[in-house]
């Protein structure tokens, strides 16, 4: 059967919808604290990264963010460093989670881009901007505001994140410490 332009405007409106839904069930496993059900959906040889910005003069926007292997960053984590922030934060013995975070995660501006130049059938790129409510004790609130860029690995049992570049807008983080995921 030949492909028609509203045959495939359907599977890329279909494939949006499943990554839609992949991020809204992560975001909810995250604002419940099911830390545990959350790293499942992390592929064993994922990459968590996140650059620090910093203020640059008008045209100079290439370096607006650290480099990758080359200068200090947020995050540059694998599975395994996740699984012990995770197990850590599960002790309740993590001063800067004691009392626990109250976090919201909320998406927007999705764009999904299958990776066929990639020659890999089963990974596609997906791009959106975010903000990460957290709220703790009576007077701790903080906003992280950003873009994030994700590969995702799709399986038999749906999407796993194989990398995550996350990009803050903000050049100064006025929260007290930076436990939350992204």
């Amino acid at each position: 059967m030949k492909a028609t332009p509203q045959n495939a405007l359907i599977d890329e409106l279909l494939l949006r919808y499943r990554v839609e839904q992949f991020y809204i069930h992560e975001a909810e496993l995250l604002d419940t604290r099911q830390f545990d059900a959350w790293l499942e959906l992390l592929a064993d040889d994922i990459r968590y990264w996140m650059p620090v910005m910093r203020n640059k003069n008008h045209g100079e926007w290439d370096d607006e963010y650290t480099r990758e292997g080359k200068d200090l960053n947020w995050f540059d984590e694998g599975k395994f460093e996740l699984e012990q922030r995770v197990k850590q934060i599960a002790t309740g013995l993590h001063w800067a989670e004691e009392p626990v975070s109250r976090t919201c995660h909320m998406f927007s501006n999705l764009q999904v881009t299958e990776n066929v130049s990639e020659g890999s059938d089963d990974t596609l790129t997906a791009r959106c901007r975010f903000i990460v409510y957290r709220n703790r004790t009576e007077t701790e609130t903080d906003f992280f505001v950003g873009k994030r860029q994700d590969t995702l690995r799709d399986g038999d049992d749906g999407f796993l994140v194989a990398a995550r570049e996350i990009y803050l807008d903000q050049s100064v983080l006025l929260a007290k410490n930076l436990t939350v995921f992204f």
